[in-house]
């Protein structure tokens, strides 16, 4: 059984290749080619939390992603940490343990990057991140791949963290980057905005967004959290990764129902039946759009089997 570290996995899964894989593991979700159940999650207190996500996914194999949720470790480390299990499917033997922190930091990028491609408008250039942390960088890196982004507006509880992010977005990717003080500055303008925070409380309001807008609300992966203002669940094109998964463990759609500002029904078709065309995404120009991410176990197992797949061959 080979461990494949995190040094392996940044080496050889690029955000490019993640999203055609992403892409490939969303729509085969969607057409009933893999399954996952919904993922258990233990609360440790202060935030903390540990979570078991068990899955399928036809021609990668079966398995688990397990791993730790600390949020306040991402100011010196990562906020996620553990191992993806990956079962060879023919024989039932694990095949490989995988670094979960990378695979979860590229992979989420490019899920957003995937659900921008499909639901934000054709001439969307600008960016919006709201959040300096390991995530605003990889969505930064993903989202280029899918809009030619002309530049980008950066949010962040720490200033200077932020303003440090922003060095370097700009002088590595050459996109110019500016920082601002107030949410709603940096988003007014914006084509994409995209909310990879710790909030527990909204930070962002519909208001906030101008119309055409596409927000890729990706911060909060469990019930509880909520990062974006409720009523876009019911004023917004809300496109989840995966319904049921969502439907039971999306915080701002549980918090909106809860509000009675939103039912099941405000909760549109899986991610994966708009890439597949079955399912409508984006309907006018001027209509918000949300893509709802938790994080997809058949996102992670895509990605472990191709790096299986890549280590043998290297």
């Amino acid at each position: 059984m080979r461990v494949i570290d995190r040094d392996e996995v940044a080496r050889l899964l690029d955000h490019a290749r993640g999203i055609a894989l992403v892409r490939a593991a969303m729509i085969a979700l969607a057409q009933g080619h893999s399954s996952q159940l919904l993922r258990g999650i233990l609360d440790l207190g202060g935030g903390d939390a540990f979570g078991v996500m068990p899955g399928a996914l036809d021609g990668a194999g079966f398995g688990a992603k397990i791993v730790s949720v600390f949020p306040a470790a991402a100011a010196t480390g990562r906020s996620h940490q553990g191992v993806i299990v990956l079962f060879d499917r023919d024989s039932g033997a694990p095949a490989c343990v995988v670094d979960a922190g990378e695979v979860t930091a590229i992979r989420t990028a490019c899920a957003s990057a995937v659900a921008t491609d499909a639901l934000a408008r054709a001439d969307a250039t600008t960016l919006a991140i709201l959040g300096s942390g390991e995530q605003a960088w990889h969505h930064a890196l993903a989202l280029r791949h899918v809009r030619p982004l002309s530049r980008i507006a950066l949010w962040g509880r720490d200033g200077g963290k932020a303003r440090e992010l922003a060095e370097r977005v700009s002088a590595e990717l050459g996109v110019p980057t500016r920082v601002f003080d107030r949410v709603r500055d940096a988003t007014r303008d914006a084509d994409i905005v995209c909310t990879v925070t710790a909030a527990s409380e909204p930070i962002l309001a519909f208001d906030d967004v101008a119309a055409g807008t596409h927000v890729n609300a990706v911060g909060s992966s469990r019930a509880g959290p909520v990062e974006i203002d409720p009523r876009f669940v019911s004023r917004a094109r809300f496109i989840p990764d995966h319904r049921e998964g969502v439907l039971a463990q999306g915080a701002e759609f549980l918090r909106a129902k809860q509000l009675g500002l939103a039912s099941d029904d405000d909760v549109g078709p899986d991610i994966g039946r708009v890439l597949a065309g079955t399912a409508a995404g984006r309907r006018d120009a001027r209509e918000v759009t949300v893509y709802k991410s938790l994080g997809s176990i058949v996102q992670d197992l895509a990605c472990a089997a191709w790096l299986r797949r890549a280590v043998a061959e290297n």
